[in-house]
């Protein structure tokens, strides 16, 4: 496993284990439809019902491997982070005009980003993933059932997503020895979906 790699996949595992203590949503709930673990479910399962997180994950992914270097774990680290953070600001109450609108516009800009092969600088990267984030921890946070504990919940959202971003990077691999035109149809691909999800 190469080092870069090796750093991700570490990162991840890191994550996910302090994602507990990050994701206090909704305290006092004590997940009574099922416990801890039915909780868990339904936040691992959460970024899996809709295309726009799903795209966006694995396109953070997709893009991290193209970015190489420490962004290849960096960029996908700072969306889980900046995603736990918007799920405890969704969870408080929080209401943001426009979120769906934000959360669409944000896969047709990873989109972009793959089709024109940009080479940002890692802050740059990690600041657009984060910022992306945001969003989309958002609309997990205020979308948690009332009943839901924010531990199991977020646990299971930061592990689905950090599989996401797995799965994309896995993704950019392949795709980094394949034509250009491979990668440059996923990014019209992307850019395609988040424009549907915005006219819709």
């Amino acid at each position: 496993m190469k080092p870069s790699t090796r750093k991700f996949s570490i990162s991840c595992a890191a994550l996910v284990a302090i994602a507990p203590s990050i994701a206090l949503a909704h305290p006092g709930h004590e997940g009574d439809h099922g416990g801890l673990s039915w909780d868990f479910v339904g936040g691992f399962l959460h970024p899996l019902g809709g295309w726009d997180h799903l795209l966006a994950m694995v396109a953070i992914g997709l893009w991290a491997a193209k970015l190489g270097g420490k962004a290849r774990w960096a960029v996908p680290m700072s969306f889980v982070v900046a995603l736990i953070a918007g799920a405890v600001v969704g969870a408080s109450g929080f209401v943001l005009g426009g979120l769906e609108q934000a959360i669409a516009a944000s896969v047709v800009v990873l989109g972009l980003l793959i089709v024109s092969a940009a080479r940002l600088p890692l802050a740059a990267g990690m600041a657009i993933a984060a910022t992306f984030a945001v969003f989309h921890g958002i609309a997990h946070g205020s979308e948690m059932p009332a009943t839901s504990s924010g531990f199991g919940f977020g646990v299971g959202f930061a592990l689905a997503t950090a599989l996401l971003h797995g799965a994309g990077y896995g993704i950019g691999l392949l795709a980094n020895r394949a034509p250009v035109w491979v990668t440059q149809g996923a990014g019209v691909g992307l850019v395609a979906a988040g424009g549907l999800m915005l006219a819709a």
